[in-house]
């Protein structure tokens, strides 16, 4: 079920929130749950097995971490096989499968095993919890209906944020509900729908639009780049605020997992702002463990790349997300090297390079395969037989030119910043919201392109 849908706005969500509002505070949890697994059951009731055994598998060793401090490494290492286990075989087994066969020559059979939504981000919510768990951070879960509502809480079960258990662990047991909470969830919602239905999913139209076109031209290539960086902005972060406001709404308080990424003056500073608590999840459990910087040069820049690779390879078990974590790895390391030095002595050619190189890598990222990634970055740069322009690009930028206005500049800390200066906001505030709900309902009723790119993940 997709946020941005008839179904759960006008009838799952109502719903849920009657159901939770009468319901007791000691059974919140279990509405909460039973929600959440009927929320992912609506596309995948086969796969809803799968997480609660993973549920299981974290809970049991959660307790048997705590209760035999003697054998917990033990009791981690079997959780850990399990988990990343779970996540190995459904997201990865094909992958390998296919390139021990092109290595071999051999034909070993795809085993065709269907990719359960949101698996990526469960599995490290609950790899968090056992890891936090094995370190002290945190006391095993004693009740299992409280863990499961943590992991299969329906606002962040598909695309994240990564949620850890320390940080809405009480919350869990003791969290506070308010007129004002609510207003600011549904107002963050709201927000979040409005960027991806009006957005991300017309850029996402033009993508497409793109990528059938028979009258390719350099400027259209570029046109589909830029088109593509904003749409999985707007598509993600969309997805985040409303994840976040719905979590008000229900009295949890999730981390933020975008900060105006594309202000950044570097990739480093990109990564500060961009998928957060992806990036503090690796930092966290694998960069720090390692050693991080506090090794020496040949040591860290081991590191790095393999922090980079699996980050890559946690967005989709394909060569050209490998080469997109790489990618950025690289950047990094010249940064860290000695790039930043320079970057920070001009704040404008800074910023061209960031988005420079963020919009290549994302050409990387949504490419069908490497030799699509090399085709188009080729063609970007004049290097296929394509012309400079064309009348169909022309037409298409005249088409979506107010699109790409709304996107740059939305994309920026300027409308906040304005509406935060504004006097008459908080009066004005509910009309506009009342509005944009309004243009998205319209637009989900007559529109067809609606899918969040990072459920595949």
């Amino acid at each position: 079920m997709l946020f941005s849908s008839i179904p759960f706005l006008f009838y799952f969500l109502p719903c849920v929130l009657l159901l939770y509002a009468v319901t007791p505070k000691k059974l919140k949890n279990l509405t909460l749950l039973i929600s959440s697994l009927v929320f992912y059951a609506w596309g995948e009731p086969r796969l809803v097995v799968l997480m609660l055994i993973t549920v299981t598998v974290g809970y049991v060793f959660g307790i048997l971490t705590e209760k035999s401090p003697k054998l917990k490494r033990l009791w981690l290492i079997l959780a850990l096989f399990f988990e990343l286990g779970f996540l190995v075989y459904f997201k990865y087994v094909d992958f390998f499968i296919y390139n021990f066969n092109a290595v071999t020559g051999l034909s070993v059979p795809l085993l065709q095993v269907a990719l359960p939504i949101g698996i990526s981000f469960y599995t490290f919510q609950i790899l968090s919890y056992n890891v936090d768990v094995y370190r002290g951070d945190v006391p095993a879960q004693k009740n299992p209906i409280n863990l499961a509502a943590y992991i299969a809480l329906f606002p962040q079960l598909i695309a994240g944020p990564i949620v850890r258990y320390r940080d809405i662990e009480k919350e869990l047991t003791h969290r506070t509900h308010s007129f004002e909470k609510v207003a600011e969830g549904i107002r963050r919602f709201v927000l979040g729908l409005s960027k991806k239905i009006l957005i991300a999913n017309v850029l996402g139209e033009l993508c497409d639009t793109f990528k059938l076109s028979d009258d390719k031209s350099v400027a259209f290539y570029w046109i589909y780049a830029i088109a593509f960086s904003l749409h999985i902005y707007f598509d993600f972060s969309g997805y985040s605020d409303m994840a976040i406001g719905l979590g008000k709404i229900f009295g949890f308080n999730f981390m933020e997992n975008f900060n105006y990424p594309y202000i950044s003056k570097s990739a480093t500073e990109f990564w500060r702002r961009w998928h957060i608590s992806l990036g503090s999840w690796f930092r966290d459990y694998v960069y720090i463990p390692m050693g991080g910087s506090r090794v020496g040069t040949v040591r860290m820049l081991v590191n790095i790349f393999v922090v980079w690779l699996l980050t890559g390879f946690w967005h989709g078990a394909a060569w050209n997300f490998i080469i997109w974590g790489l990618y950025f790895a690289v950047l990094l390391l010249i940064e860290k090297l000695f790039l930043l030095k320079f970057l920070n002595k001009s704040k404008v050619l800074s910023h061209i390079y960031l988005l420079f190189f963020v919009v290549i890598s994302f050409v990387i990222f949504n490419a069908a395969s490497m030799t699509e990634a090399f085709e188009y970055i080729a063609s970007m740069f004049g290097g296929t037989e394509v012309p400079l322009f064309s009348t169909e690009t022309l037409y298409y930028l005249r088409s979506y030119i107010f699109v790409f206005a709304v996107a740059v500049i939305g994309a920026t800390p300027v409308p906040k910043l304005l509406a935060n200066k504004a006097k008459f906001t908080k009066y004005v505030e509910p009309f506009v919201l009342l509005i944009l709900l309004v243009l998205c309902t319209a637009y989900l009723v007559d529109g067809s392109f609606n899918p969040f790119l990072y459920f595949r993940f």
